[in-house]
Order: C-alpha cells, then sequence, then structure tokens
C-alpha cells in the first residue's frame, strides 16, 4: 500500500458525493420543460451556475464535461499505475474527440470545442494536429487505437470495440463491463442495423467476445458468447428488444460499482468503482434531461433508468 493510492482512494470515495442521485434524478425527470430542469441543476456539481437558453445537446455535453473534469482531478491524486487505469476508463472522451475531428475534417460541418482530456489523454494531442483524414488515420495506425477504419462508421464501431479490448486485458476489475458492453455493440451492429462488422473491427471484438463475433444468427450470437459478455443480453430474446439491455447494463455498472467503492483496500478497485458510480450518474443525468425537455415522455420512463 502506497501514499498515493490511499490519497487516490479516499479522494475517489470522496467524490461519490458529487452526483446527483437517484431521488433527485427523478425530480429532474418531471421538471415538464428542458429550462425547469436546468433549473433544477443549478444547484447541482453539474451546473454551479444557472444554465438557462441552452439546448439540449449542450445541456447534455456540459454533463459529461463535468464528469471529465471530476476524472482529471481525480487522476492528480493517484500514482501512475492509476492514471493509466483511470485514462481507459476514461477513454469514450477521447473518442469522442476523434471523431469530431474526422467529421471537421471531412467538411461535415461545425463540431463542438474537443473535450480537454490532459493527463487521461492517449495520444489526442498527436491527432490533434492531423490536416486531414488521411493523416488521421496513419497517426492512429501508429498509436495504441490502431487502424479505425476509413469511414466514420467503421471508425465509431472499431474505436470503441478497441476501447473495451484494451480496458478488459489491462483493468481485471472492468472486464465484465467491458465485455458486456462489447456484446451490445457489436449485437446492435449485426442483428439490429444489420450490417457486418468493419474489418479493423473484427480483431479487438474476437478478443473480447471469441467466436461469437462470428456467429450466423442472434440466438447462436447469444449461446457463444463468454460468459464475462453474456450476462449483458440475458433474457433479450429478440434483437429488437436490445434497448432494454443497455439501461440494464448501467445498472450493473453502478450496483457493482458502488460495492468495489466500498471496498477496505487501497488499490484499483475501490477507483474503478468510484469511476462507474460517477459514470452512470453522468449517463442518467443526460437521461432525465432528455425526458424533461419531451412534454411527451410518461413518468414511467424514468424507471427503465434506475
Amino acid at each position: 500500500m502506497s501514499a498515493a493510492w490511499v490519497a487516490g482512494v479516499t479522494r475517489a470515495r470522496g467524490m461519490l458525493v458529487r452526483r446527483l442521485g437517484t431521488p433527485e434524478a427523478r425530480r429532474i425527470a418531471a421538471a415538464g420543460t428542458l429550462e425547469d430542469a436546468l433549473r433544477g441543476l443549478a444547484t447541482t456539481p453539474y451546473f454551479r451556475q444557472p444554465a438557462s437558453g441552452i439546448s439540449l445537446p449542450a445541456a447534455q455535453r456540459a454533463v459529461t464535461a463535468t464528469l471529465l473534469w471530476h476524472l482529471r482531478v481525480l487522476a492528480g491524486w493517484l500514482p501512475r499505475r492509476g492514471v493509466e487505469c483511470l485514462r481507459m476508463l476514461a477513454s469514450g472522451f477521447e473518442i469522442a474527440n476523434i471523431e469530431a475531428h474526422f467529421r471537421r475534417l471531412s467538411g461535415s460541418g461545425a463540431e463542438p470545442p474537443p473535450y480537454p482530456l490532459g493527463a487521461l489523454a492517449t495520444v489526442w494531442s498527436r491527432l490533434a494536429r492531423t490536416p486531414d483524414p488521411e493523416a488521421l488515420r496513419a497517426a492512429l495506425i501508429a498509436s495504441p487505437w490502431r487502424d479505425s477504419g476509413g469511414t466514420a462508421a467503421a471508425m465509431a464501431v472499431t474505436l470503441r470495440l478497441t476501447a473495451a479490448a484494451r480496458t478488459a486485458a489491462r483493468i481485471p476489475p472492468a472486464v465484465r463491463w467491458s465485455a458486456g458492453r462489447a456484446a451490445l455493440l457489436v449485437a446492435r451492429e449485426r442483428f439490429v442495423h444489420d450490417r457486418p462488422l468493419p474489418a479493423t473491427a473484427i480483431g479487438p471484438a474476437v478478443g473480447v467476445l471469441g467466436t461469437a463475433v462470428h456467429a450466423p444468427t442472434y440466438r447462436d450470437y447469444r449461446r457463444r458468447l463468454p460468459a464475462a459478455a453474456g450476462w449483458a443480453l440475458h433474457g433479450i430474446d429478440d434483437p429488437a428488444d436490445l434497448w432494454q439491455a443497455e439501461g440494464r447494463w448501467w445498472r450493473d455498472v453502478e450496483q457493482e460499482g458502488r460495492r468495489m467503492a466500498r471496498r477496505a483496500r487501497y488499490d484499483m478497485v475501490p477507483v474503478v468503482g468510484a469511476v462507474a458510480v460517477l459514470s452512470t450518474d453522468a449517463w442518467r443525468t443526460r437521461a432525465v434531461l432528455e425526458l424533461a425537455a419531451d412534454a411527451s415522455a410518461p413518468p414511467e420512463d424514468f424507471d427503465a433508468l434506475v
């Protein structure tokens, strides 16, 4: 046990007070309008000042930016191994930056500024300087992200499966979450959107899911999934119902994260648990903002989030 791990775990546990929580999330979801929801969030960690007048996408991005800031602060308290772990858990932010940069270079219109990653960046500072899509792909190939494909669709799938494979290989406490997330992603691509996996995504997918990646039917896919991944699709007999599995994935991650965060040890396990809880809270907060903005959404829609 090192002093850095003691400080980092203590900080991670302390950060769990910086979340909305289920009761407050339910209240925000019932606000009736986005403006009312944003006023309700003004005294929470997500909005420290009034945020009226902003759009739903901007409000949701502010929520994820707050999560990123908390993770960056946490990184400052952790030893090197802890920062490496946090970097992989936060890889979705770098993926978002890469995708936006690709769209910007492809001339697809205005994009929001990149997330400031700080110590949580893998190779973002290098990628951000690439002048065109070809240079971006070449830089990715030379990085831990490897070849992400040459289209936006291939990139979206490949980067996420690569992140899942890297996390499963490097962070033992997060293997189950990463494998379950990968199983959901592949199932949506193959059996909902009826698209084959991009060639660049097959390697990382097989690394996490094994031969299930090549299954010809959804039923066979579920049967072949390893136990670490198959739980995410348990009870989902029809691919059309996969939307239910995502909410369950988040709920399971949150519950397990709480247990991990409470464990009486000073290593990566409580840190991974705290990150899981904070990430789930941000996901739920984004979702309740969407519910509040949709006047037609019935109150029971919130039940799918908890």
